[in-house]
């Protein structure tokens, strides 16, 4: 069996939030294979989700643009150390700029390496300077852009920038694109994205090794309960069915329209309209995703201490 030491102790459990004592079994059982541990604490109940490697909250802001003719929209997130610095008005003109930067240049293009618009370099050289000048590390971290040609797209940022949404829905005809019921449908489903988080569009958009995965994690659990083989068949389908709701945009109920999902408001609006309406992309950031947390560390060493006295 591998030895099994308190850094990957830590990292398991940054991951997956389960107790000191199940990660570091979760390690021996799986010869310290990482991936393998995150898998045992999933199926044995111990962990809702299990978070990338390093993923943590961090400070900073996520931002939106969106051209005037509404064509095209991108989203950025710029990450610094503490909510004090990111206050800073160098910090805040900073994130600002590179935002307007990404919104000329092409969908994966190297935004760092582009030239910064207010001058004195490149983004990187610039992101440097600001680095020395204000004691705290920076990253300009992510960036997306989206693009319609019979469409718009449409942006949301919510709490001062801590998740941001760009949103691409399009239509059949040009005339819908100026409707109110339109307009308001597309701002609604933005606000929705930034709110429960879905990971796809539809059903049909989940691919399906994840959800053979999802229901691994289901029968080691069901089997850890003591359920018999035989009716974990149907209770493992039920449950992949409401997991489906949760992380599916078009199967979520509104937070608008409780008695609605996405997909029935959608149908309404189509009939309105008389013609076709699709959301067909969009992207969510939510501030620090993946980002190591100081305050975590420091509470993961206070128990560490804790159970080396007890």
């Amino acid at each position: 069996m591998a030895q099994v030491n308190m850094q990957q102790v830590k990292e398991l459990r940054d991951r997956t939030q389960a107790g000191l004592n199940d990660c570091r079994g979760a390690l021996m059982e799986a010869d310290g294979d990482m991936e393998k541990a995150v898998d045992i604490i999933l199926k044995k109940g111990l962990a809702k989700s299990a978070k990338r490697a390093g993923a943590a909250a961090s400070e900073g802001a996520v931002a939106a643009r969106v051209a005037d003719d509404k064509k095209s929209g991108v989203l950025v997130e710029v990450n610094i150390q503490t909510d004090f610095a990111a206050r800073n008005e160098d910090f805040k003109a900073f994130v600002n700029n590179v935002v307007d930067l990404a919104a000329t240049l092409p969908a994966g293009a190297d935004l760092s390496a582009s030239p910064y618009p207010a001058g004195g370099g490149t983004v990187e050289e610039v992101r440097q300077a600001l680095v020395g000048k204000l004691g705290e590390n920076i990253t300009v971290r992510r960036w997306a852009k989206l693009e319609t040609k019979s469409g718009i797209v449409h942006s949301y940022v919510h709490m001062g920038g801590k998740i941001g949404v760009v949103l691409k829905v399009e239509v059949g005809s040009a005339t819908a694109l100026t409707n109110p019921s339109f307009l308001k449908y597309v701002d609604d489903t933005a606000m929705q994205i930034a709110a429960m988080a879905p990971i796809c569009i539809g059903t049909a958009d989940v691919p399906e090794a994840t959800k053979s995965k999802q229901a691994e994690i289901y029968e080691a659990q069901l089997a850890d309960e003591g359920k018999p083989a035989q009716a974990r068949p149907k209770i493992i389908e039920g449950k992949i069915a409401k997991w489906m709701k949760d992380i599916c945009l078009l199967e979520q109920a509104s937070v608008l329209e409780t008695d609605k999902t996405i997909a029935q408001q959608l149908e309404i609006l189509v009939n309105e309209l008389g013609t076709t309406v699709k959301i067909a992309e969009f992207v969510r950031y939510e501030r620090g995703e993946g980002v190591e947390d100081k305050k975590k560390n420091e509470d993961f060493a206070a128990e560490v201490l804790k159970m080396s006295q007890a």
